[in-house]
């Protein structure tokens, strides 16, 4: 396989020279649909390697600039792997523009500031995004438990690829993990979940104004709410900034509803 994949680098460089970025691609796409130019184990190979022409040399990465790093970014530096988690622009006078970035190891989860010059060469490695079911959390390794929905395989991924958003995680919950090489890089949940109120406080005095006020949610956390929100109710979070969204409807009668179809029975009763 290194082979067949020394080939593909060897042939990317020496077209580069005389050909465009559309002849390439459709010299690869030729080569692998043909597969004649792969040795005989490889011809009848469904490895998903041969996919798309470009499945190759994402496994390598290729080189970006600074000024290209964003967010959510995955870099290699001196043999580890970083995510991009901020980048921000400067000017340093005559020194020229530079970025400083905060990186964060993939496998300690520490976290780093690094400079880059706009120009300077950086190694991006491209990632494969793949959704999965929060089955549980391991409390020996702290690790959580995910499972892939349709071949059933496990994976565990270290907490703190989740962030702050771990305590987030519901069962069945779906959740989408970037992968390199069969690795989480990182992970992420939906932006919008439903939590329990389960301690809230008591309003002082009454104001014509909005008013907010504290809850403790079932996971831990605590957020503001309007007054009316009480202890019991489903609220919708959002966990990017972890701020109240709405109040989730419930299916089925409110206790409204449910005090007018008493008093109609008893009503249908007496008559």
């Amino acid at each position: 396989m290194r082979v067949v994949m020394n080939r593909l680098s060897r042939a990317l460089w020496d077209f580069k020279r005389d050909y465009s970025s559309t002849q390439i691609s459709r010299a690869l796409s030729t080569c692998i649909q043909s597969k004649q130019w792969l040795p005989s184990p490889y011809r009848e190979s469904r490895d998903s390697l041969f996919a798309s022409p470009w499945s190759a040399t994402q496994l390598r990465g290729a080189k970006s600039r600074g000024a290209d790093l964003k967010p959510g970014n995955v870099i290699e530096k001196k043999g580890r792997i970083y995510q991009v988690v901020k980048a921000q622009h400067t000017t340093q006078g005559r020194g020229g523009a530079i970025i400083q970035v905060e990186l964060r190891d993939v496998d300690s989860g520490s976290k780093s500031n690094e400079r880059f010059r706009t120009d300077e060469t950086v190694e991006r490695v491209f990632v494969a995004e793949k959704s999965f079911t929060y089955l549980y959390t391991d409390e020996e390794t702290g690790n959580i438990v995910l499972m892939e929905p349709e071949t059933y395989e496990q994976l565990d991924v270290p907490k703190h690829l989740f962030g702050e958003c771990y305590v987030y995680l519901q069962d069945d919950m779906k959740v989408n993990v970037q992968l390199y090489n069969e690795r989480a890089t990182s992970a992420s949940i939906p932006t919008r979940v439903a939590c329990t109120v389960a301690e809230s406080e008591i309003p002082m005095r009454a104001s014509a104004t909005p008013q907010y006020k504290k809850v403790l949610l079932d996971n831990g956390l605590t957020v503001q709410v309007p007054k009316h929100i009480v202890e019991g109710d489903k609220i919708i979070v959002n966990t990017i900034d972890h701020s109240y969204m709405s109040r989730k409807k419930e299916l089925g009668c409110t206790p409204l509803c449910n005090e007018v179809f008493k008093r109609t029975h008893v009503n249908t009763k007496l008559n």
